[in-house]
């Protein structure tokens, strides 16, 4: 297969965790990819990670929530890597706090990488795929959807993302897109380090703590998020759109 004719994924919010580990499963799976995060320079752990199992990558940086990067940075990777037919919107912050607590800074900031990055990121990619007649979404949902305490923002945004995959699927899917999202629940990541530390538990007792509530009696890595997209990014799930999968460890919703 010749570089030009690999197909080519966008994840964003590459740099480390979930983003990271799906970048590595998706240049296993073939494709060549671009791994964006804020700064181009934290991609760079990633993006060795790929070369070295003989991938193709590419570090971009971008802030997803600004319209002109976004544009900028989808341009370069058509140009540079290849017209992008794979889309994971992973980039994603917290500014967890109480209701009363919350201030409009906290919500827009949250709102706006998860929310308006979603769409941006959505809207500039699509016309590849739509040119391919073929394409792949995948939206990074959470558990959280369904509420948590101190984390109206980050709730309202990952239940937002449900609402937005449900109707890119229906607008999309005639163009040969499908779009999904993955609502992960408890993942071991340097985020959910950041909470322990936040409520001054150390991290080890925070994951013990949280096992001992999950069904299957572990908490998630970012491989098994990682594995989910794969599939959903993949020719085997192409009568698959507009679903939200739990990956959790349980039931969820």
């Amino acid at each position: 297969m010749s570089e030009r004719s690999q197909r080519v994924a966008v994840v964003t919010g590459a740099a480390r965790g979930i983003g990271a580990a799906t970048a590595l499963r998706l240049a296993r799976d073939g494709f060549a990819v671009a791994v964006c995060d804020l700064e181009e320079a934290a991609c760079a752990d990633t993006v060795a990670a790929v070369e070295e199992t003989g991938g193709r990558a590419l570090a971009v940086g971008v802030d997803v929530a600004d319209a002109e990067r976004v544009e900028s940075a989808v341009s370069r990777i058509a140009d540079e890597l290849g017209a992008p037919v794979v889309l994971v919107n992973n980039a994603g912050i917290t500014r967890d706090n109480l209701l009363f607590k919350l201030t409009e800074a906290d919500w827009d900031a949250v709102l706006g990488v998860h929310l308006r990055g979603a769409f941006l990121m959505s809207r500039a990619v699509q016309r590849h795929m739509s040119a391919a007649g073929w394409g792949r979404i995948v939206n990074l949902s959470s558990t959280s959807a369904l509420g948590n305490r101190g984390q109206a923002n980050y709730s309202a945004a990952k239940a937002g993302i449900q609402g937005f995959t449900k109707t890119l699927a229906i607008e999309l899917g005639r163009f040969g897109i499908t779009v999904n999202a993955v609502a992960p629940g408890f993942i071991a990541t340097d985020m959910t380090a950041a909470t322990a530390a936040r409520i001054g538990m150390p991290f080890e007792d925070f994951q013990k703590f949280a096992a001992e509530q999950i069904p299957v009696r572990r908490v998630g890595r970012p491989e098994d998020v990682a594995g989910t997209v794969s599939f959903l990014a993949g020719e085997d799930a192409g009568f698959v759109s507009g679903q939200v999968v739990y990956v959790a460890g349980g039931p969820q919703g």
